[in-house]
């Protein structure tokens, strides 16, 4: 099996994923149906390993209980913060993990988020897949989902959904 680095994430229509001071109360739909299937537990399924940023990790925290314990997790930090039972807390380069991970036999692999996580896999071209919905909400500002790094990434559309007023497009990187 091969395992993918997948990019699942939210933006606004203007491609922020959080206000400037990170919070994300927008994040819903234009309430058309907003009982309808997001697809989430569905992909969630085919993941056994997240990877976030210490602030994205910071505010999935902030809710409550860690909602990831079922999967192999990393948090990229320049801080010294000690591994706890669901945790590992790096700083180590991202090729070095992504190669580690894919040698063993697994699920696919989620980048989390924030910005700053993406652009560091960007950079070293580790994301897959693009699962990106965008929620009918502009924001006028805030933490954009892709960094300003002069980039071009040449994607293919696998597939496209709608729910509850959100577009949700899956691309697939081309090689």
């Amino acid at each position: 099996m091969n395992r993918k680095v997948i990019l699942y994430i939210a933006v606004s229509l203007d491609n922020y994923i959080a206000r400037e001071n990170g919070d994300v109360d927008w994040l819903i739909g234009d309430g058309s149906n907003p009982n309808m299937d997001n697809g989430y537990e569905d992909f969630y399924k085919t993941i056994d390993v997240v990877i976030l940023g210490k602030s994205t990790y910071d505010q999935v925290i902030g809710w409550g209980e860690y909602p990831y314990k079922n999967c192999e997790s990393y948090v990229y930090t320049r801080k010294e913060i000690k591994d706890n039972e669901y945790i590992k807390f790096i700083n180590e380069d991202p090729r070095n993990l992504i190669s580690k991970l894919k040698e063993k036999p697994g699920k696919d692999i989620w980048i989390v988020g924030g910005a700053d996580i993406v652009d560091l896999f960007l950079k070293q071209d580790l994301i897959d897949e693009f699962i990106i919905a965008t929620i009918p909400t502009i924001l006028g500002s805030g933490i954009p989902l892709f960094k300003d790094s002069n980039m071009e990434i040449k994607l293919s559309l696998k597939e496209s959904k709608i729910f509850d007023g959100i577009v949700q497009n899956h691309y697939i990187k081309k090689y």
